[in-house]
């Protein structure tokens, strides 16, 4: 089932996508994997091999709010911006949390899409 909202909890090492709308969420876990060399930047390759899969996840859904830790969203931000644009588009917001529960999290987005979707002047779907 496609839904329109969804945040992403994104952090160096998982990223959890709810997607949801006034009456369903569904969850979706990813789990970066590493790739012990002793190549320089294998790291940061390994950091954008684990993006690239999260914003893969993200294709098709209309809204979503970025969450996380402030380093996590920075370099999360960085790497869509430079090399996900089509991504970009889609990302309505990022907000730095703590460690939410599920729950909290869905209700934070919810509120935060009321918000966003009544200032761009679009109706909320049903």
């Amino acid at each position: 089932m496609a839904l329109f909202h969804a945040v992403v909890r994104v952090d160096h090492h998982s990223a959890q996508i709810l997607q949801f709308d006034p009456d369903h969420v569904e969850s979706q876990k990813l789990k970066a994997h590493s790739h012990p060399t002793r190549r320089h930047g294998s790291a940061v390759r390994s950091e954008h091999e684990f993006f690239a899969e999260v914003c893969a996840a993200l294709e098709g859904i209309a809204e979503v709010l970025v969450v996380g830790s402030k380093t996590a969203l920075a370099d999360f931000r960085h790497y869509v911006e430079k090399h996900r644009p089509q991504t970009a588009r889609h990302i309505v917001g990022y907000e730095t949390v703590d460690h939410p529960s599920d729950g909290q999290l869905v209700a934070l987005a919810r509120r935060y899409f009321l918000k966003y979707d009544r200032m761009a002047g679009t109706p909320t779907p049903t």
